[in-house]
């Protein structure tokens, strides 16, 4: 039986695979393996021919074979229902759960789970800074006496409220009505003056 092939490229590319002279090493001489191929003789020559035919036959019986399983995978697929967007999503989770076992990941999901927590950590300690800073600001009597003279500038400005307005106003009237000024508002001194 004689092989087709569809190019004289593929059958010496083939034939170069199969053959079995021996590759000469660094620093062999080249002419000697040369030598050992013309020294077959013919018999023996049309042996490995024919040889070569059954393998290049055999490699042909193959790639059909591999092409009528390859149809066949295709029907029982699209009898189950699996498409080409299943079988990537089904190649992904697959990828996804191979890359997950690997010791490189776990160590970076580990490492990168530390940092996080240090990371969490740290900006919880400078979150509580800053709290306790805002507040020993707020209860500085400095403070106190801006938000005392800011109170009685809104109060002659805006007059005053009907009761019922909202939590912090209500929170700011009764902090000013309980606490005492012992220094003498602007208007005050201004007019003393």
């Amino acid at each position: 039986m004689k092989i087709e092939y569809k190019s004289k490229e593929k059958l010496r590319a083939l034939r170069c695979l199969l053959r079995t002279d021996p590759v000469p090493e660094e620093g062999e001489d080249v002419a000697a393996t040369i030598s050992a191929t013309e020294t077959l003789s013919e018999e023996e020559r049309e042996e490995l021919r024919r040889e070569l035919a059954k393998v290049e036959e055999e490699i042909q019986t193959l790639s059909q074979v591999l092409a009528a399983k390859e149809k066949h995978l295709t029907e029982i697929k699209r009898k189950l229902g699996i498409n080409s967007l299943q079988e990537l999503k089904q190649n992904i989770a697959k990828g996804w759960q191979d890359v997950t076992a690997t010791s490189a990941y776990k160590k970076t999901s580990e490492t990168l789970s530390q940092a996080g927590q240090k990371a969490s950590a740290a900006f919880s300690s400078v979150g509580s800074v800053i709290t306790k800073k805002l507040e020993d600001v707020k209860n500085s009597p400095t403070f106190k006496s801006f938000e005392e003279k800011v109170e009685n500038l809104k109060s002659k400005v805006g007059g005053t409220k009907p009761a019922g307005g909202d939590f912090g106003e209500v929170l700011n009237s009764t902090a000013n009505a309980s606490s005492t000024t012992t220094e003498p508002l602007p208007e005050q001194t201004q007019e003393s003056l």
